[in-house]
């Protein structure tokens, strides 16, 4: 960073908002949206990898429902972002910070069969719902309905993502799988 160049705002930070949030509930809502900012970069990031690495006899079907599902993580991710900035906070953006705030662990770099990746996303997806769950509770009790709004947007979304993938895990299928599994 250049001599010249100033901090305008401090990660962590919060300030004063244009929406009308207490600071003190604001610290508390934005506390809970970078974390569920966190945890949905990680399960993006996770899908996304799925998305690049899939293989198999579904593998168009599959290819494009982890990217579309990766599509959607990165738009819900931009949309508690902004809410963030909105109450007067900061949003977490660097790799660190996502890890550190994140309650989900990225599967890892290794490459898996699509049944075990599919049953790595259902299991982040599951945690995630529950945190954005209890996180519209917190923001409502704190009087951000707003905030409440997205994130029962984002945990609809969430829902039927994790209900589509328990699709794929179905025991049903026209494909023929090799005798030995």
């Amino acid at each position: 960073m250049s001599a010249k160049e100033s901090i305008r705002r401090e990660a962590g930070s919060v300030e004063d908002n244009a929406v009308r949030i207490d600071t003190g509930k604001a610290e508390q809502v934005i506390e809970a949206l970078n974390t569920d900012l966190a945890a949905t970069y990680v399960l993006y990031h996770q899908l996304k990898k799925h998305h690049w690495t899939v293989e198999g006899a579904e593998f168009g079907q599959l290819h494009d429902w982890f990217g579309d599902a990766a599509e959607e993580a990165e738009e819900n991710a931009d949309e508690i972002a902004e809410r963030v900035q909105a109450l007067g906070g900061v949003p977490i953006s660097g790799p660190s910070a996502l890890d550190d705030h994140s309650i989900v662990e990225f599967e890892g770099e290794d490459v898996y069969d699509v049944r075990t990746a599919m049953e790595n996303d259902m299991e982040m997806y599951g945690d995630i719902i529950e945190s954005v769950r209890d996180h519209v509770s917190l923001a409502e009790d704190l009087g951000d309905y707003a905030t409440g709004e997205l994130l029962r947007e984002t945990l609809e979304d969430l829902e039927e993502g994790a209900h589509e993938a328990e699709h794929f895990l179905e025991d049903d299928t026209l494909v023929l799988a090799d005798a030995t599994h």
